[in-house]
């Protein structure tokens, strides 16, 4: 449908197999995502994954600070159909009633399930089983639009935030293939929200990053597994910040303050929570690498580790 004028809007790395897409079965007119970045002590500029790519493609790139003030370039392409995935700016309503086929999104979860900017991590997090790809109308809200297609993705205790994005990232773009024909010749169905089901998962915050091990071991567990790759979980020992990266649930219960290192030998760290353990199996120390606890106990005495407690 190269006749049909697609502006692609989104900005991680989730987005580029769905812009890829999009250039080859249709003409992208135009991509908008977040302005660059400047990075470390050096300000080193960052573009987006999606910007990367598209420069690859020779395409017009268009990064607004706030796209509420920064529109004007946006409507002027008049574009058929705006798709957009991950942008991270609320799409004024200027926008979202210009194109004659709308404005669509794709949403990494079942809606109204999750809705908002890190439905990957939460989904973990807050122990569901499975989720998804949704496909949607924009309105103003978030992600509160009609729905159009959805596509289930099964999580599985191996799963962490990064195995499940590139789960969700493989499924979303043949479904987004099969949606917008449907759209664009009028026979795609639209089915309303229901608002007294939705759940929200907000961008992570320094708070969710924090393992408190008063939880339960499967709280524990879900919490460092649903940040692993990014950003990763953290619990406090001794004034030190250890990134915990991977973990599995323990089959013992102790009579010990939660957080209490009780064992340290090359299954892992076992660190006692609410209602059993869990074996810390990846660890980070500030300022090192990332390293099994079969290998970080090489390098120190274990009984300095045994009754220290994380907070």
């Amino acid at each position: 449908m190269k006749n049909v004028n697609v502006i692609f809007m989104g900005t991680p790395s989730f987005c580029v197999p769905i812009l890829d897409a999009l250039v080859k079965e249709y003409n992208v007119l135009a991509v908008v995502t977040q302005p660059d970045k400047k990075v470390g002590r050096k300000k080193e500029i960052i573009y987006s994954p999606v910007k990367m790519r598209a420069l690859e493609y020779g395409l017009i790139v268009l990064q607004p600070v706030k796209i509420k003030d920064e529109y004007k370039k946006i409507i002027d392409l008049n574009p058929d159909i705006i798709v957009t995935c991950a942008y991270g700016q609320i799409i004024p309503e200027i926008i979202l009633n210009n194109p004659k086929y709308g404005c669509i999104n794709v949403h990494a979860s079942l809606l109204p399930k999750l809705r908002g900017g890190a439905p990957i991590h939460k989904a973990i997090i807050d122990g569901y089983d499975k989720t998804g790809i949704t496909i949607m109308y924009m309105d103003k809200g978030m992600d509160t639009g009609d729905m159009i297609s959805k596509v289930e993705v099964k999580i599985e205790d191996t799963d962490t935030a990064e195995s499940l994005h590139d789960k969700l990232q493989e499924v979303s773009v043949p479904l987004l293939l099969k949606t917008l024909p449907t759209i664009i010749n009028g026979t795609n169905k639209r089915e309303k929200q229901n608002n007294d089901l939705a759940t929200y998962a907000y961008n992570v915050s320094r708070n969710d990053e924090h393992v408190d091990f008063n939880k339960t071991s499967r709280e524990v567990f879900n919490r460092i597994r649903g940040l692993n790759s990014w950003p990763g979980a953290y619990a406090m020992l001794e004034d030190k910040n250890i990134k915990l990266w991977s973990c599995k649930i323990g089959e013992k219960k102790y009579n010990k303050k939660p957080g209490t290192i009780v064992n340290l030998d090359k299954n892992g760290m076992e660190v006692v929570t609410k209602d059993g353990s869990i074996l810390i199996i990846e660890l980070q120390l500030p300022g090192k690498k990332k390293t099994s606890v079969k290998d970080f106990i090489n390098g120190i005495e274990k009984e300095d580790y045994i009754e220290k407690v994380f907070m």
